[in-house]
């Protein structure tokens, strides 16, 4: 670290000529400036996390107290601190503007607009550190928490006020999942907020882009600190980010937040726990940084006063290994997890959810009732398909159920592959999970699988809305609505089905 150091009894004679009419106890000097930190002697009774003001312009946050000194990370990379300036307490801790003028906009952890939209017109500003919700004040998670991804929302599902964690290798999709899960909210009355840490500038503007286009910067908040950002803002975006959702969710509304990526940062922590020469623990992370992501997660939840704060924090892990540090520390303190698998992703399959691993501890209780109902034996059916398919690989014989088994596996693992940015609403998924769970796709050619499905929901939704409405307003698949759903895919099978497929699952009809 490039640090300079001047004798303390003429640093003092130096700022006591320029030294303003504050109180001794106010001010200090720089001692020593380094790396985006800086120590200052003679900050007095100052509190841990209080914002301080330089005296050309810059400003900072005190990290660590001494006897005599604090030390001091710095916000802007670009004002100069220099040794002697004077230090002026402010009395109270960094705060960052919240409210609705934030909605539809891009800022930094500093709150500082990254759009060129014009300055945050807002009289509201909320501390970023602060108690989370008592068990009291909380509410159960039992709504769900559309994503629009088939494979989520049947067998992880999310309900608001969870905390579900994405962890998966580099190049996976896991921002991507988040990325579709903030474009399904649209119309859905759920704000977003995506917080990015360490990404690159390139990787945001395309973001940026992506949501302009598909109309979600109408409800969406993005909270960017990039690679070249200091590292006190790669610290402060999670908070940043999670105090706005507070906020809108003390107004008893529906937010929903995503930190990219949790990994970049515990990187800056431990940075500016080693600058501060704390000593290193595991991986020289410091010993605290579970405390870290607990109190930034805690935060995360549904109150009784109505809104809800739902989080999905990412994790990158590296060779597919979850048990190292960071990730082993997430999956402790969430609600479950998304595991992206790269062996899966290699195979074609997206998304590369691997379902043996992933696992929601809210499960039913966030799922609607008719989604529900329809994935009773699917999971049974895909574990029974992966078990199988092991055997098979070695050549062994397999009887005609277990044939069975190993093709109706096949036929859900297509079902639930799904392209990037195509969601699905929960009545289109509850039809393909019909479809599935009473055999229509069995004789669908299985390259054919997910055009059949989604051919058919797009059949119904057109020829048939107001049953299409009425399981959206009941929530439920009752056994008329059964019934009626049988008779429809007949119907679909003999008139509307395409001829490369009609051919493998029409029988005794002249289509020609």
């Amino acid at each position: 670290m490039d640090v300079k150091s001047t004798d303390l009894v003429s640093l003092f004679e130096q700022a006591l000529q320029n030294l303003s009419q504050a109180p001794v106890e106010q001010s200090g000097i720089v001692i020593q400036v380094g790396d985006g930190m800086c120590t200052v002697h003679g900050l007095l009774n100052a509190m841990y996390g209080e914002l301080v003001e330089f005296e050309h312009g810059n400003r900072g946050i005190i990290f660590n107290l001494d006897d005599d000194s604090v030390v001091v990370f710095l916000i802007y990379n670009a004002i100069p601190v220099m040794v002697g300036e004077v230090v002026t307490r402010t009395g109270s801790v960094f705060q960052v503007p919240v409210g609705d003028a934030l909605i539809g906009r891009i800022v930094s952890p500093v709150g500082v607009p990254l759009d060129a939209l014009g300055d945050l017109v807002t009289d509201t500003f909320r501390p970023i550190e602060t108690p989370v919700v008592s068990i009291i004040n909380r509410s159960p998670v039992n709504e769900s928490l559309e994503t629009g991804i088939l494979a989520i929302d049947a067998l992880i599902p999310i309900g608001k006020g969870q905390r579900e964690l994405i962890i998966g290798n580099r190049g996976t999709g896991k921002t991507a999942i988040a990325v579709d899960a903030i474009l399904h909210q649209r119309g859905k009355n759920v704000l977003c907020i995506y917080v990015s840490v360490g990404q690159r500038q390139a990787s945001i503007a395309r973001l940026a882009r992506l949501f302009e286009e598909n109309g979600a910067m109408e409800y969406t908040t993005m909270v960017c600190a990039d690679s070249s950002d200091a590292v006190l803002n790669q610290y402060l975006a999670p908070y940043v980010g999670c105090t706005i959702g507070e906020y809108f969710r003390d107004q008893g509304r529906d937010v929903l937040i995503v930190y990219d990526d949790l990994s970049n940062h515990a990187v800056a922590f431990r940075e500016m726990s080693l600058l501060m020469r704390r000593a290193p623990g595991r991986e020289a992370f410091p010993g605290d940084v579970f405390y870290l992501h607990s109190r930034l997660l805690e935060r995360a939840g549904k109150v009784t006063s109505g809104g809800s704060l739902t989080a999905l924090p990412i994790v990158q892990v590296q060779g597919d290994d979850i048990t190292s540090y960071i990730p082993t520390n997430l999956i402790s303190i969430t609600d479950g997890q998304i595991f992206l698998d790269t062996r899966l992703y290699n195979q074609g399959i997206r998304p590369a959810i691997n379902l043996e691993l992933s696992v929601s501890r809210v499960g039913g209780a966030a799922q609607t009732k008719a989604i529900k109902r329809m994935t009773k034996a699917l999971r049974l059916d895909l574990a029974q398909y992966h078990e199988l398919l092991d055997f098979a690989q070695f050549g062994t014989e397999l009887d005609e159920v277990s044939k069975k088994n190993l093709a109706r596996g096949a036929i859900a693992v297509e079902l639930l592959k799904q392209a990037q940015y195509a969601t699905y609403n929960f009545i289109d998924q509850t039809i393909m999970l019909f479809l599935m769970r009473e055999n229509f796709l069995d004789h669908v050619p299985l390259r054919d699988v997910r055009t059949y499905a989604t051919q058919c929901v797009s059949y119904i939704n057109s020829v048939y809305p107001d049953l299409y409405e009425s399981i959206a307003k009941s929530q439920d698949v009752a056994a008329d609505i059964e019934a009626l759903l049988r008779t429809i895919v007949q119907e679909f099978n003999t008139v509307f089905v395409p001829r490369s497929i009609a051919r493998a699952i029409v029988k005794d009809v002249d289509i020609d």
